[in-house]
């Protein structure tokens, strides 16, 4: 680090000395991060006005803006240079350019090269106007892509004479309109040399020392002129490590504050009744349910509010755990709440529920919206009578004449599926209930802890026992035929079976299966033996829940669908699926999507109809294949496709980051969040000056109620 700040004090001792022997008085103006861009010598109106279009107003805007790569410039040995890699050699010219020109605007320059011991072919797109520049004997320099089968490299950077004054690394920044990287480079040099004594240390000796972090000054030199890779190497390790630790404060502090300045009420329940209540289930519970019951169940009794999400593969038991706990909140007294998206979801979750408490002496009620009349009226005074214990429903729980006598427990069903204030205004029903999310989809613990971060989280990470493993085969789109023999075999035995298509209709610009063009065929495959229907998003609500009905109710033996049926069905009798054009899932939506067989006790299949023309693309298919983990489907899904995709980019609800990678970054990420945890927790942290800039991460975040949490 020392060389660093020994180049920043020969420059400013230059300056000093230049001034002293023109005999001029050195004034000096020190500039602050927050000054405008404008005052920086070099920096006029029309170049203000450049970085004004990239978001860049003061100084500080302009040195925290990183490159996104880095262009390297070391010469390379070709005989030590893997095929297409990129690399700069230096070379003399040996023969006259060739011009190709393939059409009014395109054309192929291309000269021989001699690098060393090598002769190689260099060739130019689209520069033909370069031909009269190159010549014989004339020593050039050169950067692209090795193709050392042919001895060729398709040049992307050319210079006129050796590698001399050019630098090793180069940083490419995300730019656009008139503003060039040269240019740029130029202006981020100017900010550096005038600015970089101000550059405020934004993390504690103690932190930078732990982990041998260069400081923030030497970083943005780092990151912004590296002479080596290690620069950038080291750099970047600063900058995501900061980055991650400021969000994990944030994440840290929302999550300790909301439990202890959120109200909560202690649930005393009956030990003695729960434990008759778990023994009566016709099952064993799992090793992962146990677990997570006491869990909840500790925090009911807690005097804070339980904010909780529960993730369980499909199949993991979700569904008695929830009952368990809203057992146990109704033997201390209380009223439980359960809200799913769907009324065929709500209906399947009442019918279980109430086979499970009814026994044990619970009054279950279901609401929804088809639920009219005097039957509503009869709910909403029973239940605001407090002769209801438990309600299931659906979106109708949330209505403003449907009030509870004295709610404990809510639980929220595919949490994802509802809205920030549809759930906020369930909770709100009661006096501070507990709250327990529940999803079936795997979310990645990077994820989890980085978009659930403000929750605990529960895990149910083993399956019950005697449950068979779905069959999943990928097969060639030519293959159809087979797969339909199979298929109808199931459905001679009486089950039944899902048929999965990416689009509704027909698309101009896809060419890939839809729905209706699939129903077609298949109805009239089937004709006069059996029956087939269509589901699709376009179809209205009422329909929906209607054909949903009629699969589940057996009247449908082949369901034609698009993803609608991802979540929430479930229908024991479905022993097949065939899903067309695999490849335009991801992993996590395919394991979603084959979640919905399986679930009664004959064996099920699952055929992926793909023809993937990329080696990630077949990668995902033989992962599938191979595995019915659904958190290590997720990981793999993570790591394919990143966290944007994962989730969909608008309703991620992930944070954006210069340079930290969620995926890659995941040690950090950990480390962060555990740091944050303990910084949190010392008094150092809310009173050494040292941490001044951290404290104020949190302070700004807005997440806290008071001035400090502890």
């Amino acid at each position: 680090m020392k060389p660093r700040k020994a180049v920043w004090r020969r420059r400013r001792q230059a300056k000093r000395w230049k001034l002293k022997s023109s005999g001029k008085t050195a004034i000096h103006v020190t500039l602050s991060l927050s000054d405008p861009v404008t005052s920086l010598k070099g920096i006029g109106k029309t170049a203000g006005e450049q970085l004004e279009t990239l978001g860049i107003h003061t100084i500080e805007e302009l040195v925290m803006m990183f490159p996104y790569r880095h262009e390297d410039f070391r010469l390379k040995d070709l005989s030590e240079t893997p095929h297409g890699e990129r690399l700069t050699i230096e070379g003399r010219v040996e023969s006259i350019p060739s011009v190709l020109f393939t059409g009014s605007k395109r054309s192929r320059l291309q000269i021989q090269l001699l690098v060393g011991q090598h002769l190689v072919k260099a060739v130019f797109f689209n520069q033909h106007y370069l031909k009269d520049r190159l010549n014989p004997g004339q020593i050039v320099t050169i950067t692209g892509k090795w193709d050392r089968g042919r001895q060729l490299i398709n040049v992307s950077n050319f210079k006129d004479g050796p590698k001399i004054g050019q630098a090793d690394f180069e940083p490419v920044y995300s730019l656009k309109g008139i503003v060039k990287q040269p240019t740029f480079r130029r202006w981020m040099r100017l900010a550096l040399d005038e600015a970089a004594g101000e550059i405020p240390e934004t993390l504690p000796q103690s932190i930078l020392t732990a982990y041998k972090l260069p400081t923030l000054a030497e970083t943005l030199e780092m990151v912004h002129f590296p002479d080596t890779p290690d620069d950038v190497k080291h750099a970047r390790r600063r900058v995501v490590y900061e980055e991650l630790l400021h969000f994990q404060l944030k994440m840290a502090a929302l999550k300790k504050d909301r439990k202890e300045a959120g109200k909560g009420t202690p649930i005393p329940y009956d030990l003695e009744k729960l434990k008759l209540f778990i023994a009566s289930l016709p099952f064993e519970l799992t090793g992962a349910q146990k677990r997570v019951v006491n869990e909840l169940c500790a925090e009911l009794k807690s005097p804070l509010r339980m904010n909780r999400l529960l993730q369980g593969d499909v199949g993991s038991g979700k569904t008695v755990v929830a009952a368990i706990a809203l057992y146990a909140a109704i033997t201390a007294g209380f009223q439980g709440a359960l809200m799913a998206p769907t009324e065929i979801l709500a209906e399947q979750h009442a019918e279980t529920l109430a086979g499970w408490l009814k026994p044990a002496g619970v009054t279950v009620a279901f609401l929804s919206g088809s639920t009219k009349g005097k039957a509503r009226r009869e709910i909403i005074e029973r239940l605001e009578a407090g002769e209801i214990d438990l309600l299931i429903g659906t979106h109708a729980l949330i209505q403003p004449d449907v009030n509870f006598h004295r709610l404990g427990l809510v639980i929220t069903d595919e949490q994802h599926r509802f809205g920030v204030e549809q759930r906020r205004v369930l909770r709100d029903k009661g006096e501070h209930p507990d709250v327990l999310f529940m999803t079936a989809t795997p979310i990645p613990r990077t994820l989890a802890i980085t978009a659930f971060g403000e929750m605990d989280v529960s895990l149910l990470d083993e399956m019950p026992a005697g449950r068979k493993e779905i069959e999943t085969h990928w097969l060639k789109e030519d293959s159809l035929a087979p797969v339909l023999r199979r298929m109808e075999k199931e459905l001679q035995a009486g089950r039944q079976a899902y048929v999965i298509c990416p689009l509704i209709e027909e698309s101009d610009t896809l060419d890939v299966q839809n729905a209706v063009d699939v129903f077609g065929q298949l109805s009239a495959y089937f004709a006069g033996r059996f029956t087939v229907g269509l589901m699709h998003g376009r179809l209205h609500a009422d329909e929906k829940e209607q054909v949903m009905r009629d699969f589940s109710e057996g009247r449908i033996d082949c369901l034609v669908s698009t993803t609608v049926v991802e979540v929430g069905v479930n229908v024991p009798n479905a022993t097949f699926m065939l899903i067309y054009d695999a490849t335009r899932f991801g992993l996590a939506q395919l394991h979603q999507l084959r979640g919905r067989v399986g679930r009664g006790a004959d064996q099920s299949y699952c055929i992926l109809l793909a023809d993937p023309k990329t080696e990630e693309g077949k990668e995902r298919m033989m992962t599938m294949s191979e595995t019915n983990d659904g958190f290590l489907l997720a990981e793999k899904d993570l790591e394919l496709r990143g966290s944007g995709d994962f989730f969909g980019k608008k309703q991620s609800g992930l944070p954006e980051f210069k340079m930290a990678d969620l995926v890659h970054d995941f040690r950090a990420l950990e480390t962060a969040r555990q740091d944050a945890e303990r910084l949190l927790e010392s008094d150092e942290f809310w009173n050494d000056g040292a941490y001044d800039g951290l404290r104020r991460t949190v302070e700004e975040s807005g997440v806290l109620q008071s001035e400090r949490i502890d």
